[in-house]
């Protein structure tokens, strides 16, 4: 083909940014940002190291080229090359028989990582029979997506805007470090303004250093900081008294709720002053438009984690941030073919709904759950997408392919994703995945999973195929773009492998798309827009529509999609499943003799994504290593110096990493998240180096403490220590386990 330029997208986060490929003689040779695609911002793009490591990722010597089969005992990292036709033949024989001898809940699959796409993955689980995905939406997205589903009949988006908002608050979340694109430099914008700026972190992060405003409050307090916002809110009459008389459900059972919330009982449990909390409320609630974005430092509190996203969902309620310019609005179903069409969960049979793990503990997050909400956002027509919404409670797997309770899970596939290092528990997840019949992995680069494996699939990743990205079908917003040049040597979208797998599973008539971009001018139709001309943009986005509500009640709907047609401070769906239908702080285990400190296990930092790109080369940076943030007071209580190897210690299990003394809560210990080593032995018991430094090692997903309603675990407030690494030559963790785990059977 003759030297050209195409349109493509960055795939090394979920952004896409949009870019230009200069291609000369069917190789990319340069890339550029596209100015005239989101995030139509060339300094953006230019300014993310991520952006700049495409060619490499593209032609890095260790991608995972051709597909590959184990050839010694599991754990060996040794391999023999196959066909792809071997490869599925050989997959899909041992799946069915494995479906034939313990049911088609028998498979489980993994997923995440952002090369991969949900919706095929989801199809073919619901259309084998088996209800146990796994991935982690409990602590990342799903608290959100349910709470606000329930108190306004569907989920949110936050707006901040350097005009139109008067306050914003950014809780639990580090856009500095965890997102660099558009976000990131609207809240920058804004800050030059000089408008109250909130930011609530136990630690000084780079997004602190802008607040005008930052609460430091004790992990896993935030519930309790956010109905001492409520109880100064309603004691001042800071609301406005009509809206919430004709939109809001259950004022006065949320007013009785908050009054022993005073600003005093919140301190002692926040660790905050009396002042920082009423501050915050007032000028929250003064504001003509407030938002309020949070993320994982909020997802991941347990049984706090729903009880915090209710309190904040009851804030923006109350205030009447709802539906306003520079606040929040109310997504819209997507006018696309929604991710919930796609997914085909109407074909899972009712039996095997049934076989839900821990579904008669679970509220929420079943099949059940899900029904009883998707009664009420279908008054507004809508419906979310249900396999994430229903996604099985990951400790229950793992538990289930070492006990065979309540039946055996012996097959996993695993998709872009590497639970070994970012699911918590590792050396239970090494175990487990150890002692499988069947273990596949869809990957990039070789990890501590492939390493596991009995096949190895390489997948097609950024510019070298199609993306779209529509948020789950729970927004009507779609962007992406499409592919630079065809997949290099036997790279395929994962689209590929989940239809091949299918077809050869008698999933014939299910897949009619041959390939992924024909399913994606499938899922464009409605709009009048095919997969090529949606590419000369790479978006679609109506602009929002505000006070909904109000036009679904001229037009004879209630103007929430909620048991009450209003927004629900007291939510009849929790009362209805034996819940708390009214936010409440709920004390967790503190710091003891043994572990006299809290820990936070979910630090992310540029550039990496999670477990992702430790291979490349142009993302390290010299001298980086995993760290463990304490406080300068901290430190000095212990008797640690900066830079020292220092050993992290749970009730859990232990890893090592350096010190690192910054601004933050006393007492309370940052780990950094997503470590592991691929310069090391990949074979086990190293495996890449994955229980040297993870922050997994100090964490369980407990189905036991976890919470009721979502079935979540904790990964910020463990009760732990610090303390000063053995010497050079001696071990600090111990990873021989793995040799005393069964060899599997053999197929």
């Amino acid at each position: 083909m003759p030297n050209r330029t195409t349109k493509t997208n960055c795939r090394l986060c979920s952004y896409l940014c949009g870019l230009e490929a200069q291609i000369e003689d069917d190789k990319i040779v340069s890339l550029q940002p596209d100015p005239s695609r989101y995030p139509y911002d060339v300094g953006i793009v230019k300014g993310c190291p991520r952006f700049h490591s495409n060619l490499e990722f593209l032609n890095h010597p260790e991608r995972i080229n051709h597909p590959l089969k184990r050839a010694g005992e599991r754990g060996e990292n040794r391999w023999q090359q196959i066909s792809w036709e071997q490869a599925l033949n050989e997959i899909s024989e041992k799946l069915l028989h494995l479906r034939e001898d313990f049911g088609a809940e028998t498979l489980a699959t993994s997923i995440g990582g952002p090369h991969t796409t949900f919706w095929p993955l989801h199809r073919f689980m619901n259309l084998f029979g088996s209800p146990n995905n796994v991935g982690i939406g409990q602590i990342c997205w799903n608290p959100s997506i349910w709470v606000n589903s329930l108190t306004f009949g569907w989920p949110l988006e936050n707006e901040i805007d350097p005009e139109t908002t008067g306050c914003a608050i950014l809780w639990g979340v580090n856009p500095a470090e965890s997102d660099n694109s558009l976000f990131w430099r609207q809240v920058l914008a804004y800050n030059l303004t000089g408008k109250p700026l909130i930011v609530i972190d136990p630690r000084e992060t780079r997004t602190a250093r802008l607040a005008t405003h930052w609460l430091a409050p004790n992990p896993g307090t935030d519930a309790a900081l956010a109905l001492g916002m409520l109880h100064v809110i309603i004691a001042e009459e800071l609301y406005p008294q009509q809206f919430v008389e004709q939109w809001c459900h259950g004022f006065e059972q949320l007013k009785q709720q908050v009054a022993d919330y005073t600003p005093q009982h919140v301190a002692q449990i926040t660790g905050l002053t009396t002042q920082q909390i009423i501050q915050t409320a007032q000028l929250y609630a003064h504001a003509n438009s407030a938002s309020i974005f949070h993320g994982r430092g909020i997802d991941q509190i347990g049984a706090n984690s729903v009880q915090v996203h209710r309190a904040i969902a009851c804030l923006k309620g109350l205030t009447a941030n709802i539906d306003r310019p520079g606040a929040s609005y109310l997504s819209e179903m997507p006018e696309y073919i929604p991710e919930i069409d796609l997914e085909l969960t109407d074909r899972l049979p009712a039996e095997q709904r049934q076989k839900q793990l821990g579904r008669d503990k679970i509220k929420l997050q079943t099949f059940e759950g899900y029904e009883r909400l998707t009664r009420y956002t279908l008054q507004h027509g809508k419906q979310l997408p249900a396999r994430y919404l229903t996604s099985a409670q990951p400790n229950l797997v793992w538990r289930a392919m070492l006990e065979s309770q309540p039946y055996p899970i012996r097959a996993m596939i695993v998709s872009g994703s590497n639970p070994l290092i970012c699911q918590a528990d590792s050396e239970l997840i090494a175990k487990a995945l150890q002692s499988l019949d069947l273990l596949v992995a869809l990957e990039l680069f070789p990890n501590s999973v492939t390493a596991l494996a009995d096949y190895v699939l390489p997948m097609a990743g950024s510019l070298e195929r199609p993306v779209l990205q529509t948020n789950a079908g729970v927004a009507n917003i779609a962007y992406g773009g499409p592919q630079a040049i065809e997949p290099l040597h036997e790279r395929r979208c994962d689209y590929d492998f989940w239809r091949e797998l299918g077809l050869l599973c008698g999933q014939d008539e299910f897949w009619p798309w041959e390939d992924f971009t024909t399913s994606l001018d499938n899922i464009l139709n409605p709009l009048g827009l095919t997969w090529e001309s949606f590419c000369e943009t790479g978006i679609y986005a109506p602009a929002p529509e505000y006070r909904k509500y109000e036009s679904y009640e001229k037009n004879g709907q209630p103007g929430f999609a909620t048991p009450s047609g209003k927004i629900e401070l007291y939510c009849e769906v929790l009362n209805e499943v034996g819940s708390s239908p009214l936010p409440v702080h709920q004390s967790q285990p503190g710091a003891s003799a043994e572990f006299p400190l809290l820990l936070i296990t979910g630090g992310r930092k540029q550039p990496h994504w999670a477990s992702s790109f430790r291979w490349l080369e142009t993302l390290k940076k010299p001298g980086t290593v995993p760290q463990a943030e304490v406080s300068k007071a901290t430190a000095e209580s212990l008797g640690l110096e900066h830079g020292q190897q220092v050993v992290v210690e749970t009730p859990h299990g232990k890893t090592s990493f350096t010190l690192n003394i910054v601004i933050m809560k006393d007492n309370v210990v940052n780990v950094d998240y997503g470590w592991w080593f691929p310069e090391q032995s990949l074979a086990a018991p190293e495996l890449g180096g994955a229980f040297t430094s993870n922050a997994n090692m100090l964490t369980t997903a407990s189905f036991e403490t976890s919470d009721p309603i979502l079935g979540q675990w904790i990964y910020n407030r463990i009760p732990c220590c610090i303390y000063p690494a053995q010497p050079v030559g001696q071990t600090t963790t111990d990873t021989n386990h793995l040799q005393q785990v069964p060899a599997s059977k053999e197929n």
